[in-house]
């Protein structure tokens, strides 16, 4: 007899928003404001539609069409782009952003990776539709009167291995199942207008199924940090050990791409290896120094950059 999976099985540490952990993550994501308010507001719409109504009586009163054409979208957005480039944790934090700017709860359910089971007959298949049952439990709880009382953002990590493209030939027929009921879950959320939105991240945007990627509301990209981004980030951490912005700029142009074929350093090379080991260097006998740093930058080597091949075609 199948037992139905516990929410330990199901999703990684879930979090309730507003918090002030997550506002001060997503503040140090510098370089992505774009992104961002872009997320920002298209989650708001899809888990609380109540708000762009409210708009359009105030701006476009006669713009019913309009407005149907939007909230009609399925409750997904994609972000996609290189390793390293900050989409996991701004998807783990934007909830927050959302929560702020609705004045609503907004619950996250990050989905593990063992929803893809151990590969039994069947058992992805009901992972994935649990996974989307306890999502539309828990956005009914913030149903009230017609209108939503809070949202839930489903978080699926590594999105193309749980949805990948079922065009391959070489697709076991268990992982074409999940496919097909990871497709139903949206399709689920959508139909039952619950206050609930499901976020992909992944580096494989070609890899996605098409009909997962023709469902996207909306796809972010994100790319390494450029010089400015760059900039941004180590002045903010080195400006107050008495880096001058000379010292800044040439660190700058030591993490910066070094030929064609490699990407410069992703935001996390800067602030979960580089920075971390400008500061292990010097401890506990010395005091940081900008040569030192700059060449611990060119001793140390970027990500590689992620090639994301096509895989099947896209639509």
């Amino acid at each position: 007899m199948n037992m139905k999976p516990s929410l330990d099985e199901l999703f990684g540490l879930r979090a309730t928003f507003p918090d002030i952990e997550a506002r001060s993550r997503l503040a140090r994501l510098v370089g992505l404001d774009d992104q961002k308010s872009r997320l920002t507001k298209i989650l708001g719409l899809l888990v609380n539609p109540a708000s762009l109504e409210r708009w359009a009586k105030d701006y476009h009163p006669l713009a019913i069409s309009l407005l149907e054409t939007v909230l009609r979208r399925p409750p997904l957005v994609v972000l996609a782009g290189d390793v390293g480039s900050g989409k996991t944790e701004l998807a783990e934090t934007i909830g927050d952003a959302v929560a702020r700017q609705q004045n609503i709860d907004i619950t996250l359910l990050p989905m593990s990776l063992s929803t893809r089971g151990e590969g039994r007959v069947g058992q992805m298949t009901q992972l994935i539709t649990s996974a989307f049952d306890a999502a539309a439990s828990e956005a009914s709880r913030y149903v009230s009167n017609g209108r939503a009382t809070g949202g839930v953002i489903l978080l699926v990590d590594e999105a193309d291995a749980l949805a990948q493209s079922r065009e391959s030939s070489q697709m076991h027929h268990e992982d074409r199942a999940g496919v097909n009921a990871f497709i139903r879950g949206i399709d689920r959320l959508a139909t039952a207008k619950l206050p609930a939105a499901v976020i992909m991240c992944t580096n494989r945007l070609n890899a996605l199924d098409p009909a997962v990627r023709r469902r996207a509301a909306d796809l972010l990209y994100f790319s390494r940090p450029n010089n400015e981004q760059r900039n941004h980030v180590l002045s903010d951490r080195l400006t107050p050990l008495g880096f001058t912005p000379a010292e800044v700029k040439s660190l700058v142009k030591a993490t910066g791409s070094r030929d064609k074929e490699s990407g410069g350093f992703t935001f996390s090379d800067l602030t979960q290896r580089l920075i971390p080991a400008i500061v292990l260097d010097a401890y506990p006998a010395s005091a940081v120094t900008a040569q030192r740093a700059v060449e611990l930058a060119q001793l140390m080597q970027p990500t590689p950059a992620f090639r994301d091949s096509a895989c099947g075609s896209s639509a």
